[in-house]
């Protein structure tokens, strides 16, 4: 049946989610203003930097353990390297943001079938990462070196450079003002992955080319290596960002069978 624009909308008969892509926009900018607000009202300001400082303590034996502790050594390869750093900054920075709403907008506008249950499934990755966040606040590799109000200042042992603060990029982190709005513990699980391979799943099957499929399977593991070299995340906080993936790939699924069983309840009404 045809709704009025004032509804938001479409036709029912369409493909993809039935709204329009004002409400669309709309729903996708209102769910991630309410996780940010979350995010931050029970972030590093309300956690002791001690808390945050022994988690990460927990995850850097855990490596250890695995024999696979070198994030360190990474980021020390190429912190004599001005320029690729900067790179690295400012692709932690964009492109986090920027391919996630191009990936949306493609799959929006080009491959409606597929669009309602890749938005569902990012949107319910990025609502359970508030689990892991609260969870496990975890103090990043970049303040275990820090002398700020949330770092741990342990430079001897833990010798990491936040390089966007010292080398250079969009935006620091250290700035009393983003510190105080934002979680400077939410780094477990990582976003900037999960989105990353969001992305790439969403992406891929609307590709054709070799090269284009080659680019976006590679971009998980750039934005991997982006978040160890600046010293964002410790490599598990990717696997925990691959953990709430998939777990909101299950919930959209669940939440979208729910809503047509509710909707052709409905309509035999």
């Amino acid at each position: 049946m045809p709704s009025t624009g004032r509804s938001g909308l479409r036709r029912s008969g369409e493909p993809g989610t039935g709204l329009y892509w004002w409400a669309e926009v709309a729903l996708v900018l209102a769910f991630y203003a309410v996780y940010s607000a979350i995010r931050n009202l029970f972030g590093s300001e309300s956690v002791e930097p001690a808390v945050a400082l022994a988690n990460a303590e927990r995850v850097i034996d855990l490596e250890r353990a695995l024999g696979l502790y070198r994030e360190p050594g990474i980021q020390a390869a190429f912190l004599d390297h001005e320029w690729f750093i900067q790179f690295w900054n400012l692709f932690y920075g964009t492109f986090h943001f920027g391919l996630t709403i191009f990936a949306l907008v493609w799959v929006y506008r080009g491959f409606p079938h597929l669009y309602a249950r890749d938005r569902s499934t990012f949107l319910c990755t990025t609502g359970l990462a508030l689990v892991g966040f609260s969870l496990l606040p975890l103090m990043p590799p970049r303040l275990l070196s820090d002398c700020g109000e949330f770092g741990a200042c342990l430079a001897s042992l833990h010798p990491y450079v936040d390089t966007v603060a010292d080398v250079g990029g969009l935006w620091s982190f250290d700035s009393g003002t983003m510190q105080r709005v934002s979680n400077q513990y939410a780094a477990m699980p990582s976003l900037h992955f999960a989105w990353a391979t969001w992305c790439m799943l969403a992406l891929w099957p609307t590709l054709r080319t070799r090269t284009s499929r080659a680019l976006i399977a590679a971009y998980p593991l750039a934005t991997l290596f982006a978040v160890v070299v600046t010293a964002n995340h410790f490599w598990i906080d990717a696997v925990g960002g691959l953990v709430v993936l998939a777990a909101g790939h299950v919930l959209s699924g669940l939440l979208m069978a729910g809503w047509r069983r509710w909707r052709s309840a409905v309509e035999v009404r």
